[in-house]
């Protein structure tokens, strides 16, 4: 997967995926936040691009 790594993203442009994101409110324990945040530096994407990943990949 590419990333965007230093370039700067540009409003209401897709980039990823064929949309824009939009923002949305998560609630989740500490505990939870940082296993997403470590298992998403370990793949080089966003939490919310790790989210989307995973929703993409479950959705079929």
């Amino acid at each position: 997967m590419s990333t965007r790594k230093g370039q700067k993203g540009q409003k209401n442009i897709p980039y990823l995926h064929d949309e824009i994101k939009t923002k949305r409110t998560v609630l989740l324990t500490p505990t939870a936040w940082q296993i997403l945040k470590t298992k998403a530096e370990v793949m080089g994407v966003s939490v919310s691009e790790l989210i989307e990943q995973w929703a993409r990949e479950t959705s079929g």
